[in-house]
């Protein structure tokens, strides 16, 4: 079968990778430009670019899809069908007509729940128990064609929306290799979607990482977790922004919401708004590393008493 795969971030990777690795003949590979990164802002190559040509894979980098920009490409190429996982932009309906089998994405969630940009750190934010990846087809909607196959996991109750997303990106992988062989095999049996139970989540902002201690501790732990590795939730200590990444459940304390009621080899722990704690054990300042609270403690103070935010 002849295989066009359109993806572009770190999550993409495996998929394709399986797919180079299987008997299948991948045609070409369609991501996003290279984007400026780090302190340089040195133009760098998506990982998904990467991986293509370390195997010798024609690499295509459309700045826009629309008007049949990559129509001509596409006949070229002539796909019997295209994967796509996290490419980051809407495929025009004669991209989504084109291939014989059609356009089979891979999506981070078990849907009709959490369809969109965000499904892994809103299922975290959410505190959801459950999450998993489905592969659907894809239709002109958001993520409202029919389902295909589905793989269900735990989230555990600390686990970060950046752990989450490397357990689901292998998963992802091995979803793949299940749907295209029960496509070949003819057993596929495509599901529609119930728009009644779907849910939407929506991109990530820098905006929403900012700690409410107002709010409850259990909303607060997942908030830290969800926004783990970015944006990284963060508060105020003296007039300095303290990045959190990770945080445990404390006991009960009384207080002003966001005082710091102790700080030692366990953590830094603070008052929340229900009246409970959370355990802070890792932090960032700027200018240094993230490092967990007790290799902080070695050369720094946390006054007791403090009131973050």
């Amino acid at each position: 079968m002849n295989i066009l795969f359109m993806g572009t971030p770190e999550f993409a990777v495996p998929c394709l990778s399986v797919l180079i690795k299987s008997d299948d003949s991948v045609c070409g590979v369609v991501t996003q430009p290279d984007k400026p990164a780090g302190r340089g802002h040195r133009l760098t190559p998506p990982p998904v670019k990467v991986l293509a040509q370390e195997h010798g894979i024609e690499v295509f980098q459309p700045e826009t899809l629309k008007d049949f920009a990559f129509s001509e490409q596409l006949e070229k190429l002539n796909p019997d069908l295209i994967i796509v996982v996290a490419y980051g932009k809407i495929l025009p309906e004669y991209i989504l007509n084109f291939p014989k089998y059609g356009c089979i994405n891979m999506h981070a969630s078990l849907l009709p729940k959490y369809r969109g940009a965000g499904p892994i750190q809103w299922s975290v934010l959410n505190g959801e128990k459950n999450t998993g990846v489905t592969s659907m087809l894809m239709e002109k909607g958001l993520d409202t064609g029919d389902m295909l196959l589905k793989c269900e996991t735990e989230i555990g109750e600390y686990e970060t929306a950046s752990e989450l997303h490397d357990r689901l990106m292998v998963m992802g992988a091995e979803l793949l290799s299940k749907t295209i062989a029960a496509l070949k095999d003819g057993t596929l049996k495509p599901e529609k979607q119930n728009d009644a139970e779907s849910s939407y989540a929506p991109m990530i902002s820098k905006e929403m990482a900012l700690i409410d201690w107002s709010k409850p501790a259990r909303e607060i732990i997942k908030l830290i977790c969800g926004m783990n590795s970015w944006p990284v939730a963060h508060t105020k200590y003296l007039g300095e922004v303290m990045k959190v990444y990770r945080a445990v459940l404390g006991n009960t304390a009384k207080g002003e919401c966001g005082r710091i009621v102790s700080a030692d080899d366990k953590g830094i722990e603070v008052v929340c708004g229900d009246g409970k704690t959370i355990i802070i054990n890792e932090i960032q300042f700027k200018g240094s590393k993230a490092m967990k609270v007790k290799d902080y403690l070695n050369g720094h103070q946390i006054t007791v008493g403090e009131i973050l935010g």
